[in-house]
């Protein structure tokens, strides 16, 4: 049986601007390791794999939640036209949720950070869409 979510990991190119990003939102630098060798890339699936690999937790969050970055240094990350694309199979976005989403977005927006829509009600909750690191959607969540 799941007990919990436990994070999400994140390929990125420019590691500053990730931790950046999510350090917005709450998410602090907890370690930081190069992963590479035989036994990462039979476990990664990626031959001749070397990345930074930083991991964020959210500060005071209960139960721990983290969000991993990869930086590559081999192979080249392989970039994905579509990752905008919320039609696409696959990954589509991960969502927080927050307790003042007004308050979170003018942070996001105050730091050059751009919405992909306008705040919404849906299901007992507002909703966004961030515009996240690499081109990927975060979404933001309050219920009431």
């Amino acid at each position: 049986m799941i007990e919990r979510f436990d994070h999400v990991t994140v390929v990125v190119r420019d590691m500053d601007k990730a931790k950046a990003f999510f350090g917005l939102l709450g998410f602090k630098e907890d370690k930081t390791v190069v992963i590479s060798g035989p036994v990462m890339a039979a476990y990664m699936g990626v031959d001749g794999i070397e990345a930074e690999h930083v991991t964020l937790a959210l500060a005071g969050g209960t139960p721990r939640l983290e969000v991993q970055l990869l930086r590559y240094r081999h192979p080249d990350p392989l970039a994905d036209p579509n990752i905008e694309r919320l039609e696409k199979i696959g990954f589509n976005h991960i969502c927080f949720a927050v307790d003042d989403i007004e308050a979170e977005v003018a942070k996001l927006r105050a730091h050059g950070i751009a919405m992909r829509n306008e705040l919404m009600d849906f299901h007992s909750r507002k909703l966004i869409f961030v515009k996240g690191p690499e081109g990927i959607t975060v979404e933001l969540s309050q219920w009431h």
